[in-house]
């Protein structure tokens, strides 16, 4: 076999191939043998048909197309090898010359990552926020911890801002009751945003046995979008009661004794925050300023799936589970579908570029993924994921997708790597060590593009 690469642009090439004929002959044998399994000739026994009766009663042409199906992959697969190309998806291959015993040529177009060069990126400096706790975020923090310690007790007076109410509601369109307009015991707090815009103006000063009656546009349902007059029933009044900040409330809310030890352990839980934040602050800064170093040539065709995946999996993963379509999405935004098409773009680009980047930085590092490591990813994307471990793990092995996640580990090492080289600053400008901190540089916003799915096989 003969092959040739020739480069159309950085990011796409055209193989050449010429196979000798009798390189064919295992596929031939193997095409034979298929037709063999598949065809009945009178006379001959299945399987038994010889060679000269297929041609004659099927043609050698059916024989010839199902020996180059078979042989492509393999030859094109020698040749993309012989070419030492990192190849992208799928290869549009036509075949050129098929002279029966003597030849056959084909022509492979195909998408390959650009090769890229990494400057020198120690020259790298941003600036992150300081880590600063006042006194009011401990404040909040704790009146956080004491609202989740609140208790409710019946009262006889009418309902007031943070007050608990059990209500029953019924909505009427066109003055026609919705069949899913009515719902009973409702558990509502006064002020709090949900439910209906204007109940909490309806329900403030009702007592219990009373109700009242508002306007107000339907979130959700048969009728979402529309007016509706709503009717609300108040039949209990509870008055939330927050514990009083004390040792009794350290003791009831938390390990410790004492009021001023809960307040020293929020201090020290909201710093070590602050400080990943500020590492993940480091890292989304330091990724920045690398991708403006590097100029990355990205192929159309990879661009455009991984921009209509991105869209895929917003409307039908993401939209969905919250029942919103599309346009209503773009609506909450305030956003135009220009405007929407445009960041889209824009981010898979940037994912793109990340992942040839940091990909190239492995293979310059020669950073190693271990078992160890491997493993602790893991755990956390089965995590973050809902999933069991042993229940992502399987699915993970399942799906294939094992090289995946070690693309994810050795792209978070990279830029670790970068990130150390660089001067982080934070905004009173003392230069952070980011050794201390765990996972300064996780899983990139990389993973899950097209420029996974490389070497792929060709069909006829």
């Amino acid at each position: 076999m003969k092959s040739a690469v020739e480069t159309l642009n950085p990011t796409r090439v055209r193989l050449t191939v010429e196979v000798p004929f009798e390189e064919l002959k295992p596929s031939l044998d193997a095409a034979y043998k298929k037709i063999n399994q598949q065809v009945t000739v009178k006379g001959f026994r299945q399987g038994k048909i010889p060679a000269r009766v297929i041609d004659q009663r099927f043609g050698r042409g059916a024989v010839l197309e199902e020996a180059v199906n078979d042989a492509l992959p393999k030859f094109y697969t020698e040749a993309v090898n012989e070419g030492e190309l990192n190849v992208l998806g799928q290869p549009e291959v036509d075949i050129t010359e098929l002279k029966d015993g003597e030849l056959l040529a084909f022509t492979a177009e195909v998408d390959i990552r650009p090769a890229l060069e990494i400057p020198d990126y120690s020259g790298i400096e941003v600036e992150v926020d300081a880590v600063e706790v006042s006194d009011e975020d401990i404040d909040k923090s704790v009146e956080q911890l004491r609202e989740r310690f609140a208790t409710t007790a019946p009262v006889e007076r009418a309902a007031q801002d943070g007050d608990v109410l059990t209500l029953n509601l019924e909505a009427k369109v066109d003055g026609e009751v919705l069949e899913d307009g009515v719902a009973e015991g409702v558990t509502y707090t006064v002020g709090s945003g949900e439910l209906l815009d204007g109940i909490d103006e309806a329900v403030t000063g009702v007592e219990a046995g009373n109700s009242a009656t508002f306007t107000s546009e339907l979130k959700g349902g048969s009728a979402e979008g529309k007016e509706a007059e709503v009717k609300v029933e108040v039949t209990e009044v509870k008055s939330r009661e927050l514990p009083e900040l004390d040792d009794d409330f350290a003791q009831l809310a938390s390990e410790f004794d004492t009021f001023e030890e809960l307040r020293a352990d929020s201090r020290k839980r909201l710093e070590q925050m602050k400080k990943y934040d500020q590492a993940t602050q480091a890292q989304e800064k330091v990724l920045d300023e690398l991708l403006k170093l590097v100029e990355v040539p990205i192929p159309e065709k990879l661009l455009a799936d991984e921009i209509e995946t991105r869209k895929h999996n917003l409307v039908n993963h993401q939209l969905g589970q919250m029942g919103l379509d599309l346009a209503k999405y773009l609506e909450i935004q305030g956003k135009t579908e220009e405007e929407f098409d445009a960041e889209t773009k824009e981010q898979a680009e940037k994912g793109i570029k990340t992942q040839f980047i940091l990909d190239e930085l492995v293979n310059k590092e020669k950073l190693n993924v271990s078992q160890e490591e491997l493993t602790e990813h893991l755990m956390r994307r089965a995590q973050s994921s809902g999933m069991s471990p042993d229940q992502f793990a399987q699915a993970v092995v399942e799906g294939g997708q094992v090289p995946m996640l070690v693309g994810e580990v050795a792209r978070g090492k990279a830029l670790a790597v970068v990130v150390e080289a660089a001067t982080v600053k934070d905004s009173n400008g003392e230069v952070i060590d980011l050794d201390d901190e765990d996972e300064t540089a996780e899983t990139v916003e990389a993973e899950g593009t097209d420029a996974e799915a490389a070497d792929e096989k060709p069909e006829a």
